[in-house]
C-alpha cells in the first residue's frame, strides 16, 4: 500500500510540475478567432470595448432618414425598391471608401475580349 501511495504521490508532483510555469515568462496564446482574444490584456479589451459601443453621431449617416422612410412603405413596393437601392448603393460608396486594394493585387483590365480558339 505505501507503494502505491509513493508512486501516487509521484506521479502529481510530476504533474504539478508540468502545469505551473514561471510567473515572469508569458507566452503568446495560440487563438482560434472564436470568443474573447486570451493574449489581450483585459484593461485594453475593456477600452476597445468602450469605443465601440459609442455610437458615431446620427447627422453623419444619410441612411438614417431612408431608413425611416422604408419603415413607412408598403414592403417590395415600387418605391420601397426605389429607396432600397439608394441605401445599398450609400452602403456600398460607404464600403469602397473603406476598402483598401493593392496595387500590385489587382492585375490592370484589358478592354480587348482575351477567349480564343487553341490552336
Amino acid at each position: 500500500m505505501m507503494r502505491h501511495g509513493f508512486i501516487l504521490l509521484t506521479f502529481c508532483t510530476a504533474l504539478l510540475g508540468c502545469a505551473v510555469a514561471p510567473a515572469q515568462e508569458r507566452r503568446p496564446i495560440a487563438w482560434d478567432g472564436l470568443g474573447q482574444d486570451p493574449n489581450k490584456s483585459p484593461r485594453r479589451a475593456h477600452i476597445v470595448k468602450r469605443r465601440a459601443t459609442n455610437p458615431a453621431p446620427a447627422a453623419s449617416d444619410p441612411n438614417q432618414e431612408r431608413e425611416r422612410v422604408l419603415g413607412s412603405l408598403r414592403p417590395y413596393s415600387e418605391a420601397w425598391w426605389a429607396v432600397y437601392d439608394e441605401i445599398e448603393a450609400e452602403r456600398d460608396k460607404q464600403l469602397g471608401t473603406k476598402l483598401v486594394i493593392c496595387p500590385r493585387c489587382v492585375q490592370p483590365r484589358q478592354d480587348e475580349d482575351v477567349t480564343g480558339s487553341t490552336r
